[in-house]
């Protein structure tokens, strides 16, 4: 979610790549995420070739950053 942080959006080989997942791992993420609505998942045709397209969502980003408050907390405790 962090490449969606940065990044407006970004594609599902993009994030493939990115976190070295396989296409079943990321797809069932991906849709974890989206049912939670923490993202949007948009598909469309670049000529011939399907394309999906990854969005963070404002829940998302909110979420997203509670989670790092949380993570920064822990490690001052430390």
């Amino acid at each position: 979610m962090s490449v969606l942080m940065v990044n407006e959006h970004a594609d599902f080989n993009t994030l493939k790549e990115l976190l070295g997942a396989t296409d079943g791992n990321l797809a069932s993420h991906t849709k974890a995420l989206e049912k939670a609505e923490y993202i949007l998942i948009e598909k469309q045709f670049i000529g011939k070739k399907p394309n999906t397209r990854y969005s963070a969502t404002k829940l998302g980003k909110a979420e997203f950053k509670k989670h790092i408050n949380a993570l920064e907390k822990l490690i001052k405790k430390t």
